[in-house]
């Protein structure tokens, strides 16, 4: 009966008592470890920041290869973090399918995996694009890992504040995988992301309040209340609106530019201005709204980078 139970979940009891999982799911189980969800978010920005700092296209071999190299890169820290957090992804219920909860992968194979993701995003990134942009890409992994991930987040509610700082830098390594520098421009889309990321993830952190409470993370949706919550998403969205228009002196940027970045940083504070007016007045908030909207704007915002600059 239990050799047809461990059939029927895909895993292989061998002799010695261990248990061989399928190629095919160990594949999977790799490809989850990356993230590539959360990815994809970090290459929207990193495209129209290379656009911007070549004035227009770039050498589409040195695209490709911050394209695949960030992607790699991004995903070690992943992998990394999954290993770290093994144990909490267990009793949380929007992780307990993750590859090393569910022994489709062993922490050993994540950790060898994470490690080659990092040498070969390094590699890539050092001779695709620049030393400089490959220099970045080890610091994003080292301070995901070891300061978001193994220092703050179980320690302090402003884990994410601090430790958002390793999503911020995709948009230096597209600027300096194009220009071998970094310019003031450059720190401005660091700062926007740096300001945007809290408010983009606190609502996410209201959404799973009882999971982040449940194994003692002190996200600040788990440790403080919805309207304390909102209230933070409020300043933290203005902040981010008020950054990117920094842009248009720093970057020399167009009218187009200053349209989308009003209306899709409106959009963002309007929602985070909804989700504490409800919070306040003691109403069912919809925390998930703020949270799409946080991305719909940022997608939108560097869209619009990305045609000013093609249009300049």
């Amino acid at each position: 009966m239990s050799t047809a139970v461990e059939a029927s979940e895909g895993q292989v009891a061998n002799g010695d008592g261990s248990r061989s999982v399928p190629f095919r799911r160990q594949v999977r189980g790799y490809v989850a470890l990356m993230k590539l969800r959360v990815v994809e978010l970090l290459l929207v920005t990193t495209v129209p920041v290379m656009l911007l700092a070549a004035g227009g296209v770039p050498d589409l071999r040195v695209v490709a290869a911050t394209l695949v190299g960030g992607t790699l890169s991004a995903g070690a820290a992943n992998a990394f973090n999954m290993v770290i957090d093994r144990d909490i992804d267990r009793v949380m219920h929007r992780t307990r399918h993750r590859p090393l909860v569910t022994g489709d992968l062993t922490p050993r194979q994540a950790v060898v995996f994470a490690t080659l993701l990092t040498v070969a995003s390094t590699l890539l990134l050092g001779f695709g694009g620049t030393w400089l942009a490959a220099a970045l890409s080890v610091g994003a992994i080292a301070f995901y890992v070891v300061v978001y991930t193994m220092w703050l987040k179980r320690r302090t509610s402003q884990n994410i504040v601090w430790g958002g700082l390793a999503g911020c830098f995709p948009v230096l390594i597209g600027w300096a995988a194009v220009t071998g520098s970094l310019s003031p421009a450059a720190w401005v889309l660091f700062a926007v992301i740096f300001l945007w990321t809290p408010p983009h993830y606190w609502p996410l952190s209201m959404r799973y309040r009882e999971d982040y409470s449940s194994v003692d993370v002190p996200m600040l949706g788990a440790v403080r209340t919805p309207a304390q919550v909102g209230l933070q998403t409020v300043l933290y969205a203005w902040a981010t609106l008020a950054c990117s228009l920094l842009l248009i002196p720093v970057a020399g940027m167009g009218p187009l530019y200053a349209v989308v970045a009003l209306a899709a940083g409106g959009w963002f504070v309007l929602e985070t201005h909804r989700l504490y007016a409800r919070a306040v007045a003691g109403e069912r908030v919809a925390p998930m709204r703020v949270f799409h909207a946080s991305i719909g704007s940022l997608s939108l915002l560097f869209i619009g980078i990305a045609v000013d600059a093609l249009l300049h």
